[in-house]
């Protein structure tokens, strides 16, 4: 995969008009968007199967989990919508489901491990006595274990999910920030460059995309930093 095939594009926007002029203004440029609860709820499941009827992916970014038949009854409705990626939290039981229920399809799935909004202070407070790294390691290891497509988390952990779940499964990771950003409610930032080094095979970038005053100059900004991060063989 090329640095263009790598980014996705967080469309964290209030409106589906907005959504629609970021994807125009974006152009050729961008070719993977996330579709999150933000779109998903005013419209943004008709923006989605519209965008990959034109061409584009997308990671609808639902984060899923609930008793084994209703996450299959979601997967089976979404991998008939045409989606490239689709999250769901990395619950053994769910993920067994999940996984049954897109067999035959291209959906690929992936588990959210630990969102990297949290740290240490926020899982003892939920409850969990491991260490954000502890919690990313099991659940990386059971989503494998179920065979899912792929897993999410933080680029900071992407070196240790890539030990454990090998070279065939993804490892998206939002968080992601060039450098010099501001880090905003994220509290694991890594840059594009530093995510792909560690094993990242997908990046997610949201606000710094699609918040800037030029938003095509920024993604392309962030593509060139993925490139310097790839060797010339995989960024044709």
């Amino acid at each position: 995969m090329n640095a263009r095939d790598r980014l996705i594009v967080g469309l964290d926007i209030p409106t589906i008009a907005e959504a629609e002029d970021m994807v125009a203004t974006l152009g050729d440029s961008v070719s993977f968007y996330k579709i999150g609860h933000q779109l998903a709820f005013i419209g943004g499941l008709e923006l989605a199967r519209d965008l990959a009827r034109d061409g584009k992916k997308i990671f609808l970014d639902m984060k899923l989990l609930d008793i084994d038949n209703t996450v299959a009854k979601g997967v089976e409705a979404i991998a008939g919508m045409g989606m490239t990626m689709l999250t769901l939290h990395a619950y053994p039981k769910a993920m067994r489901a999940a996984v049954e229920a897109a067999k035959g399809s291209d959906l690929c799935l992936l588990g959210v491990t630990v969102l990297t909004s949290m740290d240490a202070a926020d899982l003892a407070e939920a409850g969990y006595a491991q260490t954000p790294e502890e919690l990313v390691r099991r659940r990386a290891a059971q989503a494998r274990e179920a065979g899912m497509g792929g897993i999410v988390c933080s680029a900071e952990e992407s070196a240790a999910v890539r030990e454990i779940v090998g070279t065939d499964m993804a490892v998206v990771t939002p968080g992601i920030r060039p450098k010099g950003a501001d880090a905003g409610d994220q509290k694991r930032v890594v840059t594009p460059f530093d995510a792909l080094k560690a094993g990242s095979s997908h990046l997610v970038v949201a606000r710094p995309i699609v918040k800037a005053t030029d938003p095509r100059q920024a993604a392309e900004a962030i593509l060139d930093e993925m490139r310097q991060a790839l060797w010339p063989a995989n960024d044709a």
